[in-house]
C-alpha cells in the first residue's frame, strides 16, 4: 500500500451521504477540525463558519464530528447536521461522524497524526476542536489546540501572508 503524502489523496464520507474529495481543495488551505455538539468549545462553530464565508477563495473548513471525547457528540449524522445548520448556520463541509483517535481513527486523522511535522503537536488529538491546517498542496503546516479560537493571528497570517 502506497503512503499518502498529501491531504489531497483522501476521500471521506460526507455527513450528507456523498463523499468529500480533498483533491478538489487543491490551491486552497484546508482547516480540518474534529467537532462535537455538546462541548465547552462548541461555540467555535461560529468562528469556523465566519472563516469559511470570509475566505472562500483561500480556505476550506472541514468538520469531523466525533464522539471520542466525553461522549460529547452522541447524535446521528442527521441530528449533527441539523444542529450545526440551525444553531450555527454551518455551510462548510462536514464529514460523517467517525473516530479521530485510537485504532479505529478515520484515515484522515490517522494521516494527520502520523505525517512528519515540525513538532509533536500533531501526534495526539487531545480533545474536541483540535485544528489541523494544511497548505494549498495538502501538506500539514500548523496545528492549533482545542482552546485556540479558530480566528487567531497565526491562522490569519497563513491565510493572508501579505
Amino acid at each position: 500500500m502506497q503512503e499518502k503524502s498529501s491531504l489531497h489523496a483522501f476521500q471521506f464520507p460526507s455527513i450528507d451521504g456523498g463523499m468529500i474529495d480533498f483533491a478538489v481543495f487543491k490551491g486552497k488551505k484546508v482547516l480540518v477540525v474534529n467537532t462535537a455538539s455538546d462541548c465547552m468549545y462548541t461555540d467555535q462553530y461560529k468562528q469556523l463558519q465566519e472563516l469559511s464565508v470570509t475566505y472562500p477563495n483561500e480556505l476550506v473548513v472541514v468538520g469531523f464530528p466525533s464522539n471520542d471525547f466525553g461522549e460529547q457528540e452522541p447524535g446521528t449524522n442527521r441530528e449533527i447536521k441539523n444542529f450545526c445548520s440551525y444553531r450555527y448556520g454551518v455551510t462548510f463541509p462536514l464529514a460523517s461522524k467517525s473516530p479521530v483517535i485510537g485504532m479505529d481513527a478515520n484515515p484522515v486523522f490517522k494521516w494527520l497524526t502520523t505525517v512528519p511535522f515540525k513538532t509533536d503537536m500533531n501526534k495526539t488529538v487531545t480533545w474536541n476542536f483540535q485544528k489541523f491546517l494544511c497548505d494549498e498542496n495538502g501538506v500539514l503546516i500548523e496545528v492549533y489546540p482545542p482552546a485556540a479560537d479558530p480566528i487567531n493571528d497565526g491562522l490569519l497570517e497563513h491565510i493572508n501572508p501579505n
